[in-house]
C-alpha cells in the first residue's frame, strides 16, 4: 500500500521531468554570450527547468501511449531517491559553479569579477518561475479537459482530443496576442510617443539657417522629435574636427525629419531630401543615406567618425520611422522600417543620380542594428546597377538580415561564421574590434559594403535552430569576445541566447550590441576612402575617440 501510494506521488510530478528538468536547470547556469544577473539567471533557469519538466512529461506520455511496461512500484520509489538525490547535488555544484562561469565572459569584455550569484537567490527565483509555469500549463490542462470532455459524446474521441487541443491552444493565443500583448504595446507605444515629444531645456533651436531645425529649415524643431533633436544638436563643428585633424574643416550637413514632421512615410521622405537641398547637402563630397534604430535613433559613434574622417565636408539624412525599440518595432511592424527606408533611398538616390556625375557626391549606406536590416532593404541590385552608389556601413546586422545571411551562408570554406569571407571579397567584406578588412590585397569592386559586427553580439548571431542544432558560430574557433566554457545544449541555449536578445546593450562598449566608434573608422575608412589619412593619422583618431568616451 506504502508502495502504491509513493508510486503515485512520484508519478504525479513525473521522475522523468524532474530529471531531465534538473539537467535543463544545470545547463542553463552555463555561459552564454552575454554575461547574467542573479535576477535573470534565476528567470531563465525557471523556464529552462520547466521546459526540461515538459519534454520530460512528453516522453512520459509517449511512453505511456505506446502502451509500453511500467515500472515495477518498488523499484519506482528505490529509484525516485537517488535520481532526486542526484538531482539536488548536481544543481547545487552547477549553482556554486555560476558566478565563475559569468566572470569568464565578463574577463573578456574588461570588466570586473561580478559579485558572487547568489546560489540561493537564484533557485528560489527558477522555482517561483516554474511554480508560475506549472500554474498556466495546468490550467491550460483543465481547459483541454472540459473542452474534450464535453465533445466526447458527439465526436469520436481522438477527434475530440484533436478539437480540444486546438481550441486550447487558440484560446491561449488570443489572450496572450489580443489582450496582454496589445495592451503592453498599446502603453509603451504610448509612452515612447510622450517621450519623444520631451523637449530637453539644455537643446536649442540652432540660429545658423544652414541648420535643420532652424527658424529658415523646412522642418521645424518640434517636429524632428527626440531623436531627431539629440542627432541634430550633437553634430560636430567644423572648429572641434579641425583642432583634431590639423586642417581646416567644414560644418558636416545633418538632415532628420522625424514622425510629426508629416503625416506619410513618402511626405517625410520627400520634406528631408527638399531640406537636404536647401542645405546645399549634395554639393558635399560625400552623403550618407542613414536608416535609423526602431525608436529613431542615430548612433553619434557611427557616425561622428567618418565626418571627422572627411573634414566635415559630408552631409547625412535620415527618417524616423517609429517610436519603438528596434526589438519591438521588428516584432509589431517589421516592414514598416523597410518602408520608409525605401522612401527615404528613393527620393534621394533619383535626385542624386540626375546629377552630373562629375559634381556630384559619392553616395553611401549606413545603419545600426535594425537600421542596418533596413537600410540593406531599401533598395536591390536591380535599381542601381546602371549607376550604383558607391558603398554601405552596416553594423550589428539582425540576424534575418537579407544580405548578412546570404553572405554568412556563402562564406569561404574555412572562415569563421562570427567573421566569415564571402567570395573574393570584391563587394562584401566584414570586420569586428579588430581590422579585418585587408584580404591579401585583394581588390575591391564598385560597391563596397562593410559589416561591422563583434562575435559576442546575440542580436547578429541570434539562432532560432539552435533548439536542435549547435550553431555554426559555436563550431571551431571562437571569436575572441566569447567565453570557451560557452557550450551548446539544445533547447537551453536558444533560451540562452534570447535573453541575450535582453541584454545585448549592457555591455561595455566595444562588445555585444554597444559599437564603438574607433571600430567604425577601419570601416569607413574602406568604404568612404577618405584621401590624406596615413596610418598614424587613422591611430590618432581612434585614440581621440576612446580618450573622448573616457573623460564623458
Amino acid at each position: 500500500m506504502v508502495f502504491r501510494w509513493a508510486a503515485r506521488t512520484i508519478d504525479a510530478f513525473s521522475l522523468t521531468g524532474l530529471a531531465l528538468a534538473t539537467l535543463f536547470f544545470c545547463a542553463s547556469l552555463t555561459p552564454s554570450l552575454i554575461p547574467r544577473d542573479s535576477i535573470t539567471q534565476g528567470v531563465l533557469s525557471g523556464l529552462s527547468f520547466s521546459c526540461g519538466y515538459g519534454v520530460g512529461v512528453a516522453l512520459r506520455a509517449l511512453w505511456s501511449y505506446m502502451e509500453l511496461p511500467k515500472a515495477d512500484p518498488h523499484r519506482l520509489v528505490s529509484a525516485s531517491r537517488v535520481t532526486i538525490l542526484a538531482c539536488l547535488a548536481g544543481a547545487v555544484f552547477f549553482l556554486i559553479q555560476a558566478s565563475s562561469w559569468q566572470d569568464s565572459i565578463r574577463v573578456l569584455m574588461g570588466m570586473e569579477p561580478a559579485d558572487k550569484i547568489g546560489p540561493i537567490q537564484v533557485a528560489l527565483i527558477a522555482l517561483v518561475t516554474f511554480v508560475f509555469v506549472i500554474l498556466i500549463a495546468r490550467l491550460l490542462a483543465r481547459i483541454f479537459r472540459i473542452v474534450a470532455g464535453r465533445l466526447r459524446p458527439y465526436v469520436p474521441r481522438r477527434v475530440a482530443g484533436v478539437v480540444g487541443l486546438a481550441v486550447t491552444a487558440l484560446l491561449f493565443w488570443s489572450v496572450v496576442d489580443g489582450v496582454l500583448l496589445r495592451f503592453a504595446i498599446r502603453a509603451m507605444d504610448s509612452s515612447y510617443r510622450e517621450l519623444d515629444q520631451i523637449i530637453d531645456a539644455d537643446l536649442r533651436p540652432p540660429s545658423d539657417p544652414q541648420k535643420t531645425g532652424s527658424s529658415a529649415s523646412l522642418i521645424d524643431w518640434q517636429g524632428l522629435g527626440k531623436m531627431g533633436r539629440s542627432y541634430i544638436a550633437s553634430a560636430p563643428t567644423g572648429k572641434e574636427i579641425g583642432s583634431q585633424t590639423g586642417e581646416s574643416a567644414k560644418e558636416p550637413i545633418r538632415v532628420y525629419a522625424g514622425l510629426n514632421s508629416a503625416e506619410t512615410v513618402e511626405e517625410r521622405a520627400r520634406l528631408a531630401l527638399e531640406e537636404l537641398v536647401r542645405v546645399g547637402g549634395f554639393e558635399r563630397t560625400a552623403l550618407v543615406i542613414i536608416t535609423p534604430t526602431g525608436t529613431g535613433w542615430v548612433d553619434p559613434a557611427g557616425i561622428d567618425p567618418v565626418e571627422y574622417l572627411h573634414h566635415g565636408d559630408i552631409a547625412s539624412i535620415a527618417i524616423q520611422y517609429s517610436y519603438l525599440p528596434s526589438w519591438l518595432s521588428l516584432l509589431i511592424e517589421p516592414g514598416y522600417g523597410s518602408e520608409a527606408s525605401r522612401a527615404l533611398f528613393t527620393q534621394v538616390y533619383g535626385y542624386w543620380k540626375k546629377l552630373p556625375k562629375d559634381r556630384r557626391p559619392k553616395l553611401y549606406l549606413y545603419g545600426l542594428s535594425l537600421g542596418a536590416m533596413n537600410s540593406d532593404l531599401s533598395s536591390d541590385i536591380y535599381d542601381v546597377v546602371a549607376d550604383p552608389y558607391q558603398g554601405a556601413v552596416w553594423a550589428g546586422p539582425p540576424f534575418p538580415s537579407r544580405t548578412w545571411k546570404i553572405a554568412t551562408a556563402g562564406r569561404v570554406a574555412g572562415s569563421p561564421a562570427w567573421l566569415p569571407r564571402f567570395r573574393d571579397g570584391s563587394v562584401i567584406r566584414f570586420t569586428s574590434q579588430h581590422n579585418a578588412l585587408d584580404l591579401d590585397g585583394a581588390p575591391w569592386g564598385p560597391i563596397r559594403v562593410v559589416y561591422l559586427q563583434y562575435a559576442s553580439d546575440p542580436i547578429v548571431f541570434f539562432d532560432p535552430y539552435a533548439a536542435y542544432s549547435r550553431p555554426d558560430w559555436m563550431k571551431g574557433e571562437r571569436g575572441p569576445d566569447v567565453s570557451p566554457r560557452f557550450r551548446w545544449f539544445p533547447i537551453v541555449t536558444l533560451l540562452q541566447l534570447t535573453v541575450d536578445i535582453g541584454l545585448g546593450t549592457t555591455t561595455p562598449i566595444g562588445y555585444g550590441h554597444v559599437y564603438a566608434p574607433e571600430h567604425y573608422i577601419d570601416a569607413w575608412m574602406a568604404v568612404t576612402q577618405p584621401s590624406g589619412w596615413t596610418a598614424e593619422k587613422v591611430e590618432a583618431l581612434k585614440a581621440f575617440f576612446v580618450a573622448q568616451r573616457k573623460a564623458e
